[in-house]
């Protein structure tokens, strides 16, 4: 991403219909993708690696890179969940270093632990892309458009790469941000173990972000650090990190050294910049040998490439245009018990100035009757620009008529 050092897209992502949940949209990305730099506060060279030399970042070749992660136990591959750019990325350098070790193992943040059994089927040839996405219910624990992320899918299924689910379940995601980790039994954790304590930094971090989330919502006294709902925020987030790494931990150390698979995880940037989230958890855990490569604007500041950012970056060359962007609502959604319900409205958004409230149920899309979640996500993702969506919601008790009023441009 890349406005400035505050975590600006994350919120943009709260205001997409399609979103990975609240808490995972906040967390998933820190650098902004608004910003528009002068050229000469840039100092990546356009589709080039840079790494450190010095504290000195420095172009490298991919040989060079390709070869210092390879003998890595972990390596892990960042991104921006909604930049096509970012997953081929993450193609090219699961081909390069599964080229000079192809004993490999490849985790996903995008499939709960759940869903191994189906990732598991997919890897073996049994399912059709169909019924993969529908089998590991994409819709409903990812949301972002399958096309960015089924080459990797289909690379790991061509070449019998075993597949990784590392994630928990939103509900369980949600449930830590409300209560705080201590509050949830642990029978219900889904076997994720107390993470290792944040550092400060990560603090930091994490304390601009549900800031910046505060306001969004309208929150009329500013987010402190000594919250006890910032202290759940923190609970949530690292339990997700704690979650990826333990799955990333046992592949690298269920075998003798010498024999080892090389564990790639692919996640968003947010989970590893500066060694915190999914690192720190790793190192935690005993596991020392770990790499780290994301992707960067090649407009990027030099004031953000700073060291200790990743072992390298590479620079994704600016396109000339961006496709245009799907419909934004400003809600975040959930489907409970076969009810499609709207979890909470950013202030501000489309959603709000059309009427729609916080626990609205929606049981009609344009005169038909709603099946499910991912016909609801499928129907605004067709929606014109500059044409209008009715709805029927139920709101305590009565049926209301709606009608979304879509921008003419994007």
């Amino acid at each position: 991403m890349a406005k400035s050092s505050r975590p600006q897209v994350i919120f943009a992502l709260l205001l997409a219909t399609i979103t990975s949940t609240v808490l995972g949209a906040l967390a998933a990305d820190k650098i902004a993708a608004t910003r528009q730099p002068s050229p000469a506060s840039a100092c990546l060279a356009p589709a080039s690696w840079t790494v450190f030399v010095d504290r000195q970042p420095q172009i490298a070749s991919s040989q060079r890179v390709v070869a210092q992660q390879v003998g890595r136990d972990v390596v892990l591959l960042g991104e921006q969940h909604e930049d096509a750019d970012h997953h081929q990325w993450q193609l090219q350098v699961l081909a390069g270093l599964h080229a000079q070790r192809p004993e490999m193992v490849i985790g996903f943040e995008m499939f709960p632990r759940r869903m191994q059994a189906v990732l598991d089927r997919w890897v073996a040839g049994e399912l059709s892309v169909k019924e993969f996405l529908v089998q590991s219910e994409w819709d409903k624990v990812w949301k972002v458009p399958p096309e960015l992320y089924l080459p990797l899918f289909q690379f790991a299924r061509l070449n019998r790469i075993p597949m990784l689910a590392l994630n928990i379940d939103q509900q369980l995601t949600r449930k830590i941000a409300s209560q705080g980790w201590n509050a949830v039994p642990v029978a219900e954790r889904e076997g994720v173990g107390q993470a290792a304590p944040a550092t400060a930094a990560y603090r930091k971090f994490l304390l601009e972000v549900y800031q910046q989330h505060a306001e969004m919502r309208g929150k009329p006294v500013k987010a402190a650090a000594g919250d006890a709902a910032f202290a759940h925020f923190v609970d949530s987030q690292l339990a997700w990190d704690r979650a990826m790494a333990e799955v990333l931990a046992r592949q690298a150390t269920s075998s003798a050294a010498g024999t080892r698979p090389l564990v790639v995880g692919i996640m968003g940037s947010g989970h590893l910049r500066f060694g915190h989230g999914v690192p720190h958890q790793l190192r935690d855990l005993g596991v020392q040998s770990i790499g780290v490569l994301l992707p960067m604007a090649a407009d990027t500041p030099c004031d953000e490439l700073r060291p200790g950012l990743a072992d390298a970056v590479f620079a994704v060359p600016t396109m000339p245009q961006r496709p245009p962007q799907p419909p934004r609502l400003g809600v975040s959604l959930e489907s409970r018990e076969g009810r499609v319900l709207i979890a909470s409205v950013s202030k501000g958004s489309l959603a709000e100035s059309s009427g729609l409230q916080d626990g609205d149920r929606i049981v009609d899309i344009a005169g038909q009757p709603l099946a499910d979640l991912a016909s609801l996500l499928q129907a605004i993702r067709q929606q014109p620009p500059g044409t209008w969506l009715p709805l029927q919601i139920e709101r305590a008790g009565s049926t209301l008529e709606l009608v979304i009023k879509f921008p003419a441009s994007r």
